[in-house]
């Protein structure tokens, strides 16, 4: 190469100038951009950005009034691994809306205005290992299978919502699960919950401020925490009977004593029928005789 084909400094720097000045045109509004991430943090957007750079690896929403996440934007960033929406308005439905985003490992929507996560939430994140949905009061349910996909999960964390149940299956076959917030919730401690706090004691996973997972209801077990009423659930549980297994012995017993009515019954007609014919046969016999 000749020294008149190398380029100059000059030119070096306006050719560096001109790549910087590319980015930031493609760095969405009101957001900071670095490689490959993109910053909006505070600034009080109320949709979500765009012309974000297809390359993201990052993107950070936190502290917006964001109402709505639009599945098919964020289709386009098919190398998202990091995003952060925690303190917006999120909330309602947010079935298949990370269908495009499967190589998501971080996902942060708490303090956000969640209601359910159903098993269409999450279960095209296969590689996830963080997903924080806690501070959202709203959130009163988990579906049974939510996170059947969602076999890398390692940190979960649903903290003050308004949850009362969790089926105990639900986190139990999640096989890396290590991490598990649980404080300050609306848990109604009563034998079916019996099964899930069980698990709690027996499991290797961690849960975090365990000294504020404790029953809200019923009121006697009011404040209590979570593993230490294991003990009188199980004796309340296991000896105690309620209106409706009375109602049910009840009908047991009284199935019971139907049936035998019935049974003593047919067998007093069977035997009069047998007496009948044979002593109608004997009479033939005497008649031939």
């Amino acid at each position: 190469m000749s020294p008149s084909s190398r380029p100059q400094p000059l030119s070096l720097m306006f050719l560096l100038g001109m790549g910087m000045a590319s980015e930031r045109i493609n760095c969405p509004s009101r957001c900071t951009c670095q490689y490959l991430e993109v910053n909006c943090t505070g600034q009080q957007l109320q949709q979500f950005p765009v012309a974000i750079p297809l390359d993201t690896r990052q993107l950070i929403l936190a502290a917006n009034n964001i109402l709505f996440l639009p599945a098919v934007e964020l289709s386009f960033l098919a190398d998202l691994v990091y995003l952060d929406c925690r303190k917006n308005l999120l909330g309602d439905d947010l079935d298949f809306t990370f269908i495009g985003v499967a190589k998501l490992v971080y996902l942060d929507l708490s303090f956000n205005n969640l209601t359910q996560v159903t098993f269409s939430t999450f279960s095209n994140l296969l590689s996830l290992v963080v997903l924080k949905i806690s501070d959202n009061p709203n959130l009163v349910a988990i579906e049974k299978d939510a996170f059947a996909n969602n076999t890398w999960l390692r940190h979960l964390d649903v903290s003050r919502t308004g949850l009362t149940f969790l089926d105990t299956s639900t986190v139990r076959d999640l096989p890396n699960l290590r991490f598990l917030g649980l404080s300050d919730n609306l848990w109604h401690c009563n034998c079916s919950f019996l099964d899930f706090i069980t698990w709690m004691t027996e499991s290797n996973v961690h849960f975090p401020d365990a000294d504020n997972i404790t029953c809200y209801t019923p009121e006697s077990l009011h404040g209590q925490k979570m593993p230490v009423v294991e003990v009188q659930l199980h004796f309340s549980c296991l000896t105690q009977l309620y209106k409706q297994d009375y109602i049910f012995l009840c009908l047991v017993g009284f199935c019971m004593f139907f049936a035998g009515t019935m049974a003593a019954w047919l067998a007093g007609i069977c035997v009069v029928i047998y007496e009948f014919h044979t002593s109608k046969g004997e009479e033939e016999e005497e008649e031939e005789d």
